[in-house]
């Protein structure tokens, strides 16, 4: 029978350490398994040294480019996911895309994109909008309506 103090680990499964640099009666002393010479055998070499050379975070420019502070990034939707989501003279508000899923954070906005067909009559409200959405969106018998921000 098994008894918590009679666990034994397997023989051979647990190893001793190693101890380099203890003396020539451990069999790892002078050179502790270094090698002779050199510089790997002095010191401890950072991973991030190269050689000598200049090294890449000084290679590397400081800044490249610049962020535009003013930009506007919005929540884009195209007309054909209006036309599979919504239902004829339905009234799509920024709420309500964000409420069914269909666009996951406002952003700066809801900008509807002209990708896709569009057979219904949608009134679409929204910050912006491209001239070949606006165009198919009236074309189906739908109004464009601007949302000042």
């Amino acid at each position: 029978m098994i008894e918590l103090h009679t666990l034994k680990p397997e023989p051979g499964s647990k190893k001793r350490r190693k101890r380099v640099g203890r003396g020539i009666g451990s069999g790892h002393g002078k050179t502790a398994t270094r090698g002779t010479k050199g510089q790997k055998a002095r010191d401890t070499i950072p991973p991030r040294f190269e050689g000598g050379q200049t090294p890449i975070h000084r290679r590397l420019p400081v800044r490249v480019g610049f962020r535009n502070v003013n930009r506007v990034e919005y929540a884009v939707v195209n007309v054909g996911t209006l036309a599979e989501r919504f239902q004829p003279n339905e009234t799509v508000t920024p709420e309500l895309l964000k409420e069914r899923r269909i666009i996951r954070k406002l952003k700066d906005g809801v900008k509807v994109l002209g990708e896709g067909e569009i057979n219904i009559p949608l009134t679409v409200h929204a910050h912006a909008v491209s001239k070949s959405a606006r165009a198919k969106i009236e074309a189906a018998g739908g109004t464009v309506q601007l949302i000042e921000k």
